[in-house]
């Protein structure tokens, strides 16, 4: 089982997202915001952050970059999550220092599995 942060604004994205984690074995702590995940993070060290890329504020590209300065935060692993799939968007959340991309609407058959092959690459 690992700890998952879900850093997502929209109220039924983040039930769903949770919904399809827990059900795959995973626990969860939820942030709407920049401010709310650094406070989670704060007292909290995931095995990885699900991090949506429209936050209101500071977005989750932005909020990944300063994530990955941090010492102890640098080798937790960041998966985008988005909706606005666009050409570049990928490569843009890459080079941010995200270690995955997933696409709005998320696939709830696959987002648990998928995100333990992240998790286990991580780990080796």
């Amino acid at each position: 089982m690992a700890l998952i942060l879900i850093v997502e604004d929209n109220p039924t994205n983040l039930q769903l997202t949770k919904a399809v984690l827990t059900r795959g074995g995973h626990a969860t702590a939820e942030a709407t915001s920049a401010d709310e995940a650094l406070a989670v993070l704060g007292h909290t060290t995931p095995d990885l952050i699900l991090m949506d890329i429209q936050l209101p504020g500071v977005n989750g590209l932005t909020l990944t970059r300063q994530l990955k300065t941090r010492s102890d935060l640098r080798s937790v692993p960041i998966v985008a999550l988005t909706a606005y799939a666009m050409k570049g968007d990928e490569a843009k959340a890459r080079e941010a220092g995200c270690d995955g991309y997933i696409t709005k609407p998320i696939d709830v058959r696959t987002l648990s599995s998928s995100l333990t092959a992240i998790l286990e690459a991580a780990r080796s």
